[in-house]
């Protein structure tokens, strides 16, 4: 059956500027297409994108099975980035997102790919360009049919089920290099078979595999089979589409077992981009502090619950669905920000006598801005904590995931007596050049794979996923 392309949304500054300019010859307009190869029942049609400021591509890296970008050897490699140097050698590139909605780690990073990519568009699910601060704003953004419907950090999770489909029916087909920046269903795009993949993973989608459990025995006997169902979905969808990622990414060991356990495929940890050059240490005050997303799975309580008991003062940053209850277990020594600025970030950050971190955080950027701040971290010891903090150096870990534990943590630790020089020190080793060094050099290896074999090449595996059913349903696209 022929598709028949619909188009998706376009935004930014860029967009309102300027007409289309596609470089192949396919209509002029951004296109969706269903991802089983029938028509999409969310696409609605949409204002045609903006020119994009990429160089057009030569016509013979689209003929047949020829590799999309240039060969090796070409004068510019990927891995001699220096400093903030773009790249601009591969082709026509999309980076991919779930979602644009807020500024969290996910979204930092995706703005260090950005700047490593000047001329990429942007894809992604949903885009609010309020939410994200206008930080995309100057960049070409093709979005989702959802996005018709302008959820907002509020709201978007209410379409949970619809985003996966959703995202495998935006065409990728013009696009040389794909790079997804995924935690849910970035990563489950369709490029063309040309087209290298690389995704850098902050995690396995949670509610399919690492949360699942928490968040069935969270809700009521009449919809938790039904979240069930769709759960059951997700996890075959999420093993399925594993399978069509080149090269993985993974932001922290812990991501690394994860994705090998849930989807059998090998990855190479590259600890994310932290701008620590945005903080410094300065007068620390009273205040305890942490800094994350209001969610259940962040175990704020254990912070609320433990800093009421203690009776010292501790900051809350942060906006999100648990704020409500996080408040009615708070005492008068607790204190709720809610969502605030890079500045008052930085302030709160380096006034503190030290962050606290509840979590099994897949990386923890905060935890790394906090001692940039030449501020200690006090964190539960799992995730990716355990990869940037220096125990007894440079913050201090407990044990157990109840507020008891935190309590005698706090009470034998002195905050006050860390370093705050060796704090710097060690969050500078996190800082971006690091991260585009490394992470361009995954890119160059893998179109390298892709050019030595002629062709699209099977992905590492190390054994077979998790909850993978079946063999991969949905092929790249041709």
């Amino acid at each position: 059956m022929e598709r028949t392309p619909r188009q998706s949304g376009v935004h930014g500054a860029h967009a309102a500027r300027h007409g289309s300019a596609w470089a192949d010859d396919r209509p002029a307009h951004v296109l969706i297409e269903c991802g089983h190869g029938g028509e999409n029942p969310l696409a609605v049609a949409g204002d045609p994108p903006a020119a994009t400021d990429m160089a057009p591509i030569d016509d013979d890296v689209h003929d047949g099975d020829a590799i999309a970008v240039r060969a090796p050897g070409r004068a510019c490699r990927l891995a001699r980035a220096m400093g903030s140097t773009p790249i601009t050698d591969h082709g026509r590139v999309a980076l991919v997102h779930d979602f644009l909605l807020d500024l969290r780690g996910a979204e930092r990073v995706l703005l260090e790919l950005a700047g490593l990519f000047p001329q990429a568009d942007i894809v992604t699910a949903v885009y609010d360009e309020r939410g994200t601060e206008g930080r995309f704003a100057d960049r070409r953004i093709v979005t989702s049919a959802l996005q018709r419907l302008r959820p907002t950090a509020p709201t978007f999770r209410a379409l949970l089920p619809f985003y996966p489909t959703a995202m495998e029916a935006i065409d990728l087909r013009p696009y040389d290099l794909v790079v997804s920046s995924s935690s849910a269903w970035a990563h489950g795009v369709l490029p063309h078979e040309r087209a290298a993949h690389v995704c850098y993973c902050h995690n396995p989608f949670r509610y399919a595999w690492n949360e699942r459990e928490a968040t069935l025995a969270a809700r009521g006997p009449l919809t938790r089979p039904i979240l069930a169902g769709i759960m059951r979905r997700w996890r075959q969808w999420d093993a399925t589409v594993a399978q069509r990622v080149d090269t993985y990414v993974a932001n922290s060991e812990i991501t690394r077992l994860r994705i090998e356990r849930s989807y059998g495929r090998e990855s190479q940890v590259i600890h994310p981009p932290v701008a620590v050059d945005r903080f410094a240490p300065g007068a620390v005050g009273e205040h305890y502090m942490t800094l994350s997303e209001v969610m259940a799975h962040k175990r704020l309580d254990v912070a609320v619950r433990a800093f009421t008991q203690l009776g010292l003062p501790l900051v809350v940053t942060g906006d999100g669905p648990d704020l409500r209850r996080l408040r009615g277990l708070a005492g008068p020594t607790v204190r709720f920000t809610g969502r605030v600025s890079d500045r008052e970030v930085e302030e709160l950050l380096r006034s503190a006598r030290a962050l606290v971190v509840t979590a099994t955080e897949e990386f923890g950027i905060a935890a790394v801005e906090a001692q940039a701040s030449g501020r200690p971290v006090i964190a539960h010891r799992s995730g990716g904590v355990l990869e940037s903090v220096v125990d007894g150096e440079t913050g201090v870990f407990y044990d157990a995931d109840v507020p008891q534990s935190l309590i005698e943590a706090v009470q034998a630790f002195d905050p006050l007596a860390v370093s705050p020089e060796r704090c710097v020190a060690r969050a500078a080793e996190f800082g971006p050049q690091r991260f585009r060094e490394e992470f361009a050099a995954v890119v160059d290896a893998t179109i390298d794979r892709r050019a030595s074999a002629g062709r699209a090449v099977a992905p590492r595996s190390s054994g077979r996923a998790r909850g993978l059913a079946r063999p991969v349903a949905r092929a790249r696209r041709p």
